[in-house]
């Protein structure tokens, strides 16, 4: 939500409240009518006051010296300005909040490093809307032409196996899939080896995964193990144990493989598909 900026009258009525200081007695020492005042408080006058009377404010009532101008400046801006600025500081927050995901470590905790944080994001939605708020996909719907994205080598569609992208720095590839209607700049696709999602995916066709798509239990994503270079291409469902430990079964769609289960922890990375194109043969 935008920051809400308190109008000049309320700042000057908390703070007399605080003081414990009547309406009188502020006239008083600016050397201006109660009644003036009272309408200044009460929202009932558009314009603030000038800078000379908001200095005499600031000093009667003790508050930092520019307080109450700067407030005025701000009730004084055209909405379609503030509504811009708004919007600027509530995509600065949330790339703050994102940076502090990243890192698992929070300024609100005085940087203590606390394990888990973007998984608890991530499963909350709060993640998703973070990455909502800076980068709308609604605003650039339609506007642009349709992403290409690297095609990544494979995924097993089986047991997990050794990945590898060759290599490449990232978003750089030998070969490009075009993908329209989708917005996610680290969109990655790769070619399906294997039988085990069968018979919804073959073997050579080609799934477009999207890091930005929020995954939910029952979906089909490329998962990427702990263990380093191990990647495989299951739906996924999020479970807990018997002991309460949260866990991921990598469901095969093809009944002649066995699920595989996970500890979360045991899990790096889970890209949801989006997208599946094959050769007609």
């Amino acid at each position: 939500m935008p920051f809400a900026r308190p109008a000049v009258g309320q700042l000057i009525r908390d703070r007399r409240g605080q003081l414990s200081m009547s309406l009188q007695r502020l006239s008083e020492l600016v050397g201006c009518a109660k009644s003036y005042l009272s309408q200044i408080e009460n929202g009932r006058r558009p314009n603030p006051p000038g800078d000379e009377l908001l200095g005499r404010l600031e000093e009667a009532l003790h508050l930092q010296g520019g307080a109450l101008i700067e407030a005025a400046r701000w009730q004084s801006t055209p909405e379609s300005v503030q509504r811009e600025v708004e919007s600027l500081e509530t995509k600065q927050r949330a790339a703050r909040r994102l940076a502090e995901l990243v890192a698992g470590r929070s300024l609100a905790d005085g940087g203590t490093l606390k394990r888990g944080r973007l998984d608890a994001a991530f499963r909350s939605g709060e993640l998703h809307r973070l990455v909502e708020t800076l980068a709308p996909m609604a605003a650039r719907a339609g506007a642009d032409p349709p992403r290409e994205v690297p095609l990544i080598n494979s995924v097993a569609a089986g047991y997990p196996i050794e990945f590898t992208d060759l290599g490449y720095p990232v978003r750089i590839a030998d070969e490009y899939v075009r993908v329209p209607d989708l917005d996610d700049p680290d969109a990655f696709a790769a070619r399906v080896i294997g039988d085990s999602m069968e018979p919804e995916y073959r073997e050579g066709d080609v799934v477009v995964f999207s890091p930005m798509r929020e995954v939910r239990s029952g979906q089909d994503c490329f998962v990427r193990l702990e263990h380093d270079a191990h990647t495989t291409f299951k739906r996924v469902y999020f479970e807990v144990g018997g002991n309460g430990e949260e866990r991921i079964r990598l469901q095969p769609l093809n009944s002649a493989y066995a699920p595989q289960v996970y500890r979360r922890e045991q899990v790096a990375g889970l890209y949801a598909a989006v997208s599946v194109t094959r050769r007609i043969m």
